[in-house]
């Protein structure tokens, strides 16, 4: 990810119970196309503009949300459209973060070489970290 991306809304998620049937109401309303990605025993889906199809390997490709069941690392995610905002170095926004009142929500996880996490801000207000490999 270029530096130019820093401080960037660089990807959105959505985690609910019910992702099968939000990404259809996603898909209907905004006219979205789903890929399924698997989390291994479940499909969370990667949301793409009309007529965009990933590239293999589907994981490289860039869609316009994710949709993702609130299962696993997702488990205590709220039901909220999460923006993740591009970081220099993760571990030294996580350090920040607890030391400015905040919290961190969920583990570090990896996607490629790219690491992210959700935090809390002290208002309560989530949002999603993400440090590009």
């Amino acid at each position: 990810m270029p530096s130019s991306h820093l401080g960037h809304v660089v990807h959105i998620d959505l985690t609910v119970e019910n992702a099968d049937e939000i990404r259809e109401f996603y898909a209907q309303v905004c006219g979205w196309e789903t890929h399924a990605v698997s989390m291994g025993d479940y499909d969370d889906y990667m949301m793409l503009g009309k007529g965009n199809r990933p590239t293999p390997p589907p994981e490289q490709a860039a869609g316009v949300a994710g949709i993702c069941h609130a299962k696993g690392g997702n488990a205590t995610m709220p039901s909220q459209w999460l923006i993740y905002i591009a970081v220099a170095d993760l571990d030294a926004s996580l350090e920040a973060c607890e030391r400015l009142g905040g919290k961190i929500r969920t583990k570090t996880k990896s996607y490629g070489d790219d690491r992210y996490c959700a935090i809390e801000d002290p208002s309560g207000a989530v949002i999603g970290l993400y440090q590009s490999g």
